[in-house]
């Protein structure tokens, strides 16, 4: 499962708001091969909920997550963070093993 906390919650509302995106647009969270670390995140609005997508609604939000993503995020926590320490949404995963400086991509 994966899961939104309220602050990054109040960002995904914020900018569908802002780019006039349907209020109940999903975003899907994938994990695709590359960066620095071996995978990537990869976040976005999506409209097209595809037949083996795993499908949970946390705060509201409808998150889709392929099946193949779904093993390397269960348990992930969704972020967001405008701190000193660097801005925008970040992974909580308690399956990743390592991660890189800038928090773009992990290892398991």
């Amino acid at each position: 499962m994966v899961t939104v906390s309220e602050i990054a919650k109040n960002k995904i509302v914020e900018l569908r708001t802002k780019d006039g995106l349907a209020a109940d647009l999903a975003i899907r969270v994938a994990v695709q091969g590359g960066g620095c670390s071996g995978l990537m995140y990869d976040l976005q609005f999506d409209a097209t909920q595809q037949p083996t997508d795993h499908i949970v609604e946390d705060k509201g939000i409808k998150i889709l997550v392929d099946r193949k993503s779904l093993l390397y995020l269960a348990g992930t926590e969704l972020d967001f963070s405008d701190g000193l320490n660097g801005k925008g949404f970040q992974f909580k995963n308690p399956n990743a093993s390592r991660t890189c400086g800038c928090g773009e991509s992990f290892a398991v």
